[in-house]
């Protein structure tokens, strides 16, 4: 064996000679097994050439990542590249650390000292959680620089060149109390020694993830592979294990029950292309395990569907997704359990969680899914940005379309690692919005393809349609909504992108599931130029909106009204209560400082003291709500009336409970907006009043009938606006984030909103939801509108939940639809003129009707129908 120099370091940055070599890695790691068990030892050599790297793992991205010939490749030449071991992690205390590697580096890379590759160290993130440090992390770098040194931290040593020309072994040794080595190895069995004194090596400073880098800040082009990985070890005193720390290969699933059928989808990491892999669905019946289906990984979303019909079980089925995967040497099994609960349907309430707008401020967010648990939900809805572009830094990639998928993957991916223990064992509807999409705002124009010719931003988004391609979008929403129950009408929209908007019926409650972007107008097409419209937003101060009520602008698009007119008198399926279920209101809850043209300030705007009341503000109008159309959200909001439905949505970054108005204040039903789980745009509700001196939470003052920015009536009943809170990190829990549960009261027929702070213990906290909350309404007040007349008291009996419709004759209109929870009911109109009362059973079908009643002032009488 060729001896080299040994270069001993005795604090960073002070080179003194000394001696002394070690025998090559595989003798170094004999012997310490001798002395301590070790922890981890990589597997690649037993796996396939696949798009990712493995359970054990996390890529810093994962479409940068994957095993090629038995070693894990870093197929990109680009800054900050890491993969990290999640099974395995450094522990703070005394004792020792070794971890090594086999490093094949591309020689074709550009030689500097910016360039390295190597193992990164005590990674930590923001939060004490593995799962943070894997994606925010930030550590110390031992590593080998493409121009021929060694990187410890900031400082540079010199080494052999031979040493790494042909592949080497990179070997960490931390002894507290003793030298701190890093072992060289080629090959060929020459080595190299440096010994290194440094603070960064204390047992604190080490503590957390451990994970290989590839790090190269100047390259001719990002798409060349920087380095092969194999033969990784970690071992050590200090070392903690655990294999639950393994996600994927099946990350997560999530499903829906209705009317008998079971539809569930899971997710995987992109296994695919293992040969002859199988994926079974399974139901635990009677203690044991039985398949019940098959199904083939999606290529693009890497998701597998199954769809169970005539489902009758009436107590909780354990269920798993078993995957087989033929490795080289062995076959290995992989599964993900969860339950599939029995429908609520004999219980008095239904408790629906709500979730919206989830950068990834707080990832992991390990409180959510923990405080949520408390409150018991029997399903939960995401109801749109299940992430943001910026989730897990990088930005976005755009093509080609299989990295691209890979890129919205790793995204989706920490989505699912965040709130799968939400919906493990409850049922949930999930639904993109425009940052699932790669929309900052999007007018969806019914498919079309936006023009990106003058940029990805504003200018885009205002040209209307979709950015990224047709299959991109179709990938997204079979990851997100393919387990919805079946679409009222499935025809793509153009370019083939395809449709999910749905009812649902749980336990006695019909959701309605809208897409409310995918039909919508973009404002620069219908709005006269003078408007100068940028990114949604006028920028012209002379234009008054409020005089603009476009009739050919649209909202949902004539598809989806055809829908809510079907839904709204459709109550079979023993269906007591109504709700409707979008991506966002249809009113603009928000205000902005009086000078601002647009909201790009709300990042930066003033987050107060509780206490204090905001002033100069002004009410805006913000065209990515659904405050815009108007005529089109009047549209939909006298649909949905008519059948008495709650309005449940998210995506305003600002919690609300507001009550619509068409032609009156109160005329119509109450929405409840979500708070955001993580916040990235702020907004705020700050009207002008004129005595901000008396503001308090038990005088709220912003509280009351409003227009918005497009003169829709608005009743303001809460909202949870930004405050300090003295919890850090303040971006995360000053910008009022948390979630929402509201519970349908079957019996007595009302629903109830609670909107909790993201950092609140409700457990410890009862009372600790924003100001304002609970409420509670009457499913009637879905209906606000005041009667003009009344017809008489309706009496009946025998009737199974009796489903009441009232009918103009005059027109043949439908005035509204219900169900009734008693046996009596007097009608309200709003015309003068004759209506027939018609009530099905909903149990047989069979109808009773009068015709012919005439309203009056007030009710007299009753008319027994039998």
């Amino acid at each position: 064996m060729k001896r080299r120099k040994s270069l001993k370091i005795m604090a960073l940055g002070a080179l003194t000679p000394g001696a002394g070599m070690l025998s090559p890695l595989s003798e170094t790691v004999r012997v310490l097994d001798k002395t301590t068990n070790l922890h981890f030892e990589s597997d690649w050599q037993k796996w396939p050439d696949i798009d990712w790297a493995g359970p054990e793992y996390w890529g810093n991205r994962l479409q940068d990542w994957k095993i090629v010939a038995g070693s894990a490749v870093c197929q990109i030449a680009a800054p900050n590249r890491t993969l990290h071991c999640l099974t395995t992690q450094v522990r703070p205390v005394q004792g020792s650390l070794k971890t090594a590697v086999d490093i094949k580096l591309n020689q074709d890379l550009p030689s500097s000292d910016d360039n390295y590759i190597g193992i990164r160290l005590g990674i930590k993130g923001k939060f004490e959680d593995y799962r943070s440090a894997a994606v925010h992390g930030k550590g110390m770098d031992i590593a080998i620089t493409t121009s021929g040194k060694l990187k410890i931290s900031d400082q540079f040593f010199p080494i052999d060149k031979e040493l790494i020309t042909d592949g080497v072994t990179l070997e960490i040794a931390i002894q507290d109390g003793s030298q701190n080595k890093v072992i060289l190895t080629s090959l060929d069995g020459n080595l190299q020694e440096i010994e290194f004194t440094d603070q960064n090596t204390s047992p604190s400073s080490i503590a957390g993830n451990v994970a290989l880098v590839s790090s190269i800040q100047e390259a001719s082009t990002e798409q060349i592979t920087s380095a092969a990985f194999s033969n990784w070890k970690i071992t050590g005193s200090k070392i903690t294990s655990s294999s639950e720390h393994e996600y994927g290969p099946i990350c997560f699933a999530q499903y829906t029950l209705h009317k008998g059928i079971l539809k569930l989808t899971g997710q995987l990491a992109p296994v695919e292309k293992v040969p002859s892999h199988q994926v079974t669905l399974q139901l635990k019946i009677d203690g044991q395990w039985k398949n019940v289906g098959n199904a083939a990984i999606d290529p693009l979303s890497r998701t597998v569907h199954f769809r169970h019909e005539h489902w009758s079980h009436k107590t909780a089925i354990p269920y798993r997704i078993k995957l087989t995967l033929p490795l080289k040497v062995d076959l290995k099994e992989y599964h993900y359990e969860g339950s599939i609960r029995p429908l609520p349907e004999d219980q008095q309430q239904v408790k629906a969680a709500v979730f919206s707008c989830n950068c990834d401020y707080g990832f992991p967010d390990a409180e959510v899914p923990e405080y949520v648990q408390y409150h018991h939900p029997d399903l939960a809805f995401f109801v749109g940005d299940q992430f943001y572009e910026g989730t897990g830094g990088f930005g976005i990639q755009k093509s080609p379309l299989n990295k691209a998928a890979l890129d919205y993957l790793r995204k989706w991916m920490m989505f699912g690692w965040s709130y799968r223990e939400i919906y493990r064992h409850i049922p949930c509807a999930i639904i993109p919005d425009d940052h699932d999409v790669y929309h900052g705002n999007i007018w969806g124009e019914a498919g079309k393809a936006a023009d990106i010719s003058n940029g990805w931003g504003a200018p885009a988004q205002d040209s209307g349609g979709y950015k990224m391609e047709p299959s991109w979008v179709n990938m997204v929403q079979k990851c997100q909504t393919s387990h919805l129950p079946d679409p009222f009408d499935p025809t793509p929209v153009q370019h083939g992108i395809e449709v999910y908007y749905t009812d649902w019926i749980f336990g006695g409650i019909s959701f309605a599931i809208l897409e409310d972007r995918k039909w919508k107008s973009a404002p620069k097409h219908v709005l006269p130029e003078s408007a100068d419209i940028w990114n949604g937003w006028i920028r012209n101060p002379d234009f008054d909106i409020k005089k603009h009520r476009v009739e050919n602008a649209k909202l949902l698009g004539e598809r989806q009204l055809t829908f809510l007119d079907h839904w709204a008198g459709n109550w079979s399926g023993e269906v007591k209560m109504k709700a409707l279920v979008s991506q966002t209101i249809f009113n603009t809850v928000s205000t902005l400082p009086a000078e601002a043209m647009d909201d790009s300030v709300v990042p930066k705007m003033e987050i107060p003291q509780l206490g204090k009341y905001i002033t100069g503000d002004k009410i805006n109008g913000d065209m990515d709500s659904n405050g815009w159309p108007q005529v089109g959200r009047d549209k939909a909001i006298e649909k949905i009336r008519k059948c008495f439905a709650f309005h449940i949505a998210g995506d305003q970054h600002l919690a609300s409970f507001t009550q619509y108005g068409v032609d009156k204040y109160g005329d119509s039903g109450f929405a409840f907006a979500g708070p955001a789980l993580n916040n990235i745009w702020p907004r705020r509700w700050w009207p002008p009043v004129s005595n901000p001196q008396d503001y308090s939470t038990e005088n709220p003052l912003y509280t009351g009938n409003y227009e918005d920015g497009f003169g829709n009536k608005m009743t303001v009943k809460a909202v949870a606006n930004p405050r300090k809170t003295g919890k850090k990190p303040a971006i995360v829990y000053d910008r009022a984030t948390g979630y929402g549960m509201v519970t349908f009261n079957k019996k007595a027929r009302t629903i109830t909103t609670e909107c909790w702070p993201k950092h609140v213990d409700p457990s410890k906290h009862p009372k600790g939801q924003y100001a304002g909350w609970p409420i509670t309404i009457h499913q009637e007040d879905n209906y606000g509108r005041k009667a003009t007349a009344w017809l008489p008291e309706i009496k009946f009996n025998g009737m199974h939940n009796p489903i009441l419709e009232v009918i103009e004759e005059e027109s043949g209109d439908r005035v509204y639809c219900i169900a009734l929870k008693g046996n009596t009911f007097t009608p309200k109109v709003f015309d003068k003129g004759t209506f027939t009362v018609r009530i099905k059973d909903d149990k047989t079908g069979k109808t009773r009707e009068k015709k012919g009643i005439k309203s009056s002032p007030s009710s007299k009488g009753t008319i027994m129908l039998s």
